[in-house]
């Protein structure tokens, strides 16, 4: 025969005071009304000191930090940044002396050309695949693949070739571009390319020795620049595999010789949670010290928001 059990006695819980509490949230951190008339400097102010508002604030105290210390701060970049219209800010950051050097995906190359070209850029990739038209655009296939083979013979990466080509052209538009502006003012932009990720891998015109030799010797060029990342930045917006993998690698080989990196911060900006970018670029690289950070947003707001609150900071 089954015993029946007693419900617990619940007069024989024992309670602590309200006042005795350790809580997570109080009055001190909440966000504040806005009143018309304020400064940009009271709006991030008035953000609450709570997850992402705090977090946010302390991206920004960083970057700034960095900025004035004159300290490395690197972005690596998928090309959506490019495709919704982010180029005018970045390169806002590069002439006032925030960016120091910029690492780019595949993809970004070809925006970021036929920005400089045209002045537009994306195709509608559901109407032309179906097509059969999808990607091939002449010129920027020659574009690209001839700068990079004409570049690489000088003993130059992606990123410096191809920026140098958008200078020397009579590109309309070459003043929103991020290749010609880091040419312009002398940083570094390289590009890391998996091969059969870009529309410029699939005509004639592409030379695979030449864009595996660019590429590599733009990652050296990026492992340089991590190499100096001790109480700098590093950024990665909007690239879910190239950018992270390729950022762990520079750091890997940057500490083998001899760079400790034991105190730098690290930022992942999407709009969605990626595995690399969590444990590549937020996680493992800050475990000797430092701190890593995830901004979850929309680039098209959260961008233009990070750049005027490091601006006013600094």
């Amino acid at each position: 025969m089954k015993h029946k059990k007693k419900p617990l006695d619940l007069n024989r819980i024992t309670f602590t005071s309200l006042k005795q509490k350790r809580h997570k949230v109080g009055k001190t951190l909440f966000a504040r009304p806005w009143r018309n008339g304020g400064m940009l400097t009271d709006f991030f102010d008035s953000l609450p000191g709570i997850l992402a508002g705090k977090e946010f604030r302390e991206v920004v105290e960083r970057i700034a930090k960095a900025v004035c210390q004159k300290r490395m701060i690197l972005l690596g970049m998928g090309a959506h940044p490019i495709k919704v219209g982010l180029n005018p800010i970045l390169i806002d950051w590069m002439e006032k002396g925030v960016l120091k050097g910029i690492a780019m995906n595949g993809a970004c190359l070809v925006h970021d050309v036929e920005i400089a070209m045209a002045g537009h850029t994306s195709e509608e990739v559901d109407e032309e695949i179906s097509n059969g038209t999808f990607g091939m655009v002449k010129e920027t296939h020659e574009t690209i693949n001839h700068a990079i083979r004409e570049g690489v013979q000088k003993g130059w990466g992606i990123g410096e070739s191809i920026g140098r080509k958008i200078l020397a052209e009579n590109f309309p538009y070459k003043r929103f571009s991020l290749l010609a502006v880091g040419q312009r003012l002398k940083i570094p932009i390289t590009a890391h390319i998996a091969i059969g990720t870009d529309i410029n891998h699939m005509g004639p015109s592409a030379d695979g020795s030449a864009i595996g030799q660019g590429s590599l010797q733009d990652f050296r060029t990026f492992a340089s620049l991590v190499s100096r990342l001790e109480k700098g930045v590093f950024i990665n917006l909007g690239s879910a595999v190239i950018l992270p993998e390729v950022f762990l690698k520079a750091l890997a080989l940057a500490r083998n010789l001899g760079h400790p990196l034991a105190n730098l911060t690290t930022v992942n900006m999407d709009f969605i949670h990626h595995y690399r970018p969590s444990v590549n670029v937020v996680r493992r690289p800050t475990l000797k010290g430092g701190k890593g950070y995830t901004l979850i947003g929309h680039h098209e707001l959260m961008v233009p928001l990070l750049a005027a609150a490091v601006l006013e900071k600094i």
